[in-house]
């Protein structure tokens, strides 16, 4: 958080050096020629704004050790037993101990009820399901029941606000309807399910403001069933969602490119909601926001959170909902308005995925165990940490924004007052940025950017904590004449 309330350093500053206050001054004595009598105070007052400035941008502590905590040996760990239930094919056994996405779902659920006695039962973890029929696709060789395994963490002040985390359970092998064959799906997706458990154990040893749903989905590879059962029931039950971060594949380095990157990782987002209204899609027309939706909003937020705690890391922002022509199980929650992006590897190997194990032509098939990088599964489990822990630490955003300006040299910004903030910070950069460059901090609701044209550049408002932790940037919402 930093405060560049001029006002309010100035003030701080002649309280903090015993000066007297500008309005004590005789009014024919202008600030100017108050510095000549002071001599080098006006080089004290910048050195104490910039001191000031760099106190209050200082980062937390707490999201560093989150980074710290995540274990690569526990990842491993844990795709190593994904594989070993040999299939996870959401049609596969669901009876056996040892095999098919029964044995897996039944493990993934005491693993993370162990989790939660290890927190004094912080997490309440459920099944939830919804049945599945062949005449629902041509993918679906049986009737079953398409099972999510769900581990919720209350938050301790906004207990119905959720920010979620999604592995997948499932796996699938050359054909997706052959459900008794070996498919281990080590990367996709026991990688990304791992990820989700862990970041569970992780992030189970704090307490958030907001709750914080971990979950593993099933019947992804057969048509995003899980993920569409979940945002059905949290419509229902009015969970106010934050944001969903669906993990898909998170642990190859290689791609069948050539390229080995151990760094760069991709965050897909649909640029506006899919359920935008008409009036909405009008005024986006005449006002901008083209790039602007609400999960666009979270690829930033995640984009910005890993600049600032994990620098080494390269987030690449893709600007689409998913890989061309392709896709997860964030879809089904932007399809009933919920913000969702995809976290991914930045490189996939296409001989390592969806394949039948063998080889061919020399050429090694199968999801296999030994091709995951288990150092860059933790590197993007802890991406997924620190997002969810900042968001969760976070007061929610605004619920309304509106602006003015147009045919003015300022830009008018007044926004809802959010219960629990200390202040605000606005935003604003290039219409061609994509990413926030600007800010100002206010503790007010309403604010005039002087000297700035609203035609050239975009503008958002996020909600700031006491603890510094900040919203997702509200875009505009409404505008003022």
């Amino acid at each position: 958080m930093i405060d560049t309330n001029e006002k309010n350093q100035k003030a701080l500053f002649y309280s903090t050096y015993k000066l007297p206050n500008r309005k004590n001054l005789k009014s024919s004595v202008s600030l100017n020629i108050f510095f000549k009598q002071y001599g080098l105070m006006k080089h004290l007052y910048l050195l104490f704004l910039l001191t000031t400035t760099t106190l209050l941008s200082q980062t937390d502590q707490k999201i560093y050790d989150i980074v710290d905590a995540v274990s690569e040996a526990r990842i491993k760990a844990d795709v190593k037993t994904l594989t070993e239930f040999g299939t996870r094919n959401t049609f596969s056994d669901t009876l056996s101990t040892s095999r098919g996405i029964g044995a897996a779902r039944r493990w993934i659920k005491r693993t993370f009820e162990g989790i939660s006695k290890d927190c004094n039962d912080c997490i309440n973890v459920f099944y939830q399901k919804d049945l599945v029929t062949t005449q629902m696709s041509k993918r679906v060789p049986h009737d079953a029941w398409v099972v999510n395994v769900v581990a919720i963490q209350k938050g301790t002040t906004y207990p119905n606000k959720y920010i979620m985390m999604s592995g997948d359970i499932d796996s699938r092998n050359s054909d997706g309807s052959n459900f008794t064959k070996d498919a281990p799906g080590a990367n996709d997706n026991a990688s990304g399910m791992a990820g989700t458990i862990e970041a569970a154990r992780v992030l189970s040893k704090y307490q958030f403001e907001s709750s914080i749903i971990y979950v593993g989905l099933s019947g992804e590879e057969q048509g995003l069933f899980g993920g569409a059962g979940l945002a059905k029931y949290a419509k229902e039950k009015g969970w106010e969602i934050i944001g969903v971060l669906n993990n898909d594949m998170i642990g190859n380095i290689t791609g069948v490119d050539g390229v080995i990157d151990n760094r760069a990782f991709r965050i897909f987002s649909e640029p506006v909601p899919a359920n935008e209204t008409e009036s909405q899609r009008r005024m986006r027309r005449f006002y901008g926001g083209e790039v602007d939706g609400i999960s666009r909003q979270l690829a930033r937020y995640t984009h910005k959170i890993v600049r600032t705690y994990m620098p080494e890391m390269n987030p690449m922002m893709i600007y689409r909902l998913d890989r061309f022509g392709r896709g997860g199980h964030h879809r089904p929650f932007n399809d009933l308005g919920y913000a969702g992006i995809r976290i991914m590897e930045a490189h996939e190997n296409y001989t390592q995925q969806h394949q039948d194990i063998r080889i061919e032509n020399g050429i090694a098939y199968g999801d296999t165990f030994e091709h995951v990088n288990f150092g860059y599964a933790k590197k993007l489990t802890a991406v997924n940490a620190i997002t969810m822990a900042s968001l969760a630490l976070a007061p929610p955003a605004p619920e309304t924004v509106a602006i003015g300006g147009i045919v003015q040299a300022s830009v008018k910004l007044k926004w809802s007052k959010v219960p629990g903030a200390k202040g605000y910070k606005i935003y604003w950069r290039d219409t061609t940025s994509p990413t926030w460059d600007h800010s100002r901090y206010v503790e007010e609701t309403q604010f005039n950017l002087e000297g700035i044209v609203i035609d050239n550049f975009f503008f958002g408002v996020a909600a700031v904590g006491k603890n510094g932790h900040e919203s997702v940037v509200v875009f505009p919402n409404k505008i003022m004449r």
